[in-house]
């Protein structure tokens, strides 16, 4: 097989298998014979790798942009569902609010009404022998200028969101002072009634005010002051009974 070499000055290429192989060498030096100004040539080679390179970053900015507006749009459409979803939650904890609020009132109410019963009931059992009282009368503040009916939560301006659930309202109610004056004829007597009041769940704070020996129908008797306040215990320790009342006749 004859070979002819078509390129003067090029080199021959080794013979193989695989079928004519190109010469890049060969290629270049013929481009430079033809082309007398190699600066034109390397402008023109770069103006077209640069459209090259600015179509490619054209579409693939493009495929970008329509990326972040699918995303922007999935992203509205889930802030608009989100916030319906929010609102019914605002709605429905506001509701719950009110209603343990008005819970937490009547739950107060109930457990007021019956503060002077238990005074009295509790001062009855720490009564000694040979003591008897001549006044019972509340002492301090006027009672019923906070009733727990009056309250109102205060208002949430959402101004800030609660990362913290609420903490349930604290009802406002009155400090009850009592003063009890009293006579015995016997000192140690009235030590036990000091006792028996301190230890009563109902009550404390129990001090002395005054203690004197003075007449009471031609004997000498003690007399004394004693001031007290009433303590709202545990309603674990409060046992409640059903009132029953006998119809009348």
């Amino acid at each position: 097989m004859i070979e002819v070499n078509l390129l003067p000055g090029a080199k021959r290429g080794k013979k193989g298998g695989g079928g004519p192989a190109l010469n890049f060498a060969a290629i270049s030096a013929a481009f430079a014979e033809r082309v007398k100004d190699k600066w034109l040539a390397a402008a023109v080679v770069s103006g077209i790798a640069a459209a090259g390179i600015i179509g490619a970053m054209f579409m693939l900015q493009r495929r970008a942009e329509g990326a972040v507006r699918d995303a922007e749009a999935a992203a509205l459409a889930d802030s608009a569902r989100y916030a319906v979803v929010l609102n019914d939650r605002a709605r429905l904890e506001a509701r719950r609010d009110s209603a343990l609020l008005q819970l937490n009132i009547i739950r107060a109410i109930d457990d007021e009404r019956f503060v002077w019963p238990h005074v009295m009931d509790e001062i009855s059992r720490a009564m000694p022998p040979y003591t008897w009282l001549r006044d019972i009368r509340w002492n301090g503040t006027q009672q019923g200028l906070r009733p727990p009916a009056a309250y109102r939560a205060p208002v949430d301006t959402g101004a800030r969101r609660r990362r913290r659930p609420q903490a349930p309202p604290v009802l406002p109610r009155d400090t009850l002072r009592v003063r009890l004056i009293g006579r015995t004829v016997d000192v140690q007597a009235l030590t036990r009634l000091y006792r028996n009041l301190e230890d009563s769940p109902f009550l404390g704070a129990v001090q002395l005010v005054k203690s004197e020996i003075g007449p009471e129908g031609g004997k000498e008797v003690t007399q004394f002051t004693l001031d007290f306040m009433y303590t709202r215990p545990d309603s674990m320790m409060i046992r409640r009974a059903p009132f029953t009342a006998a119809p009348p006749r």
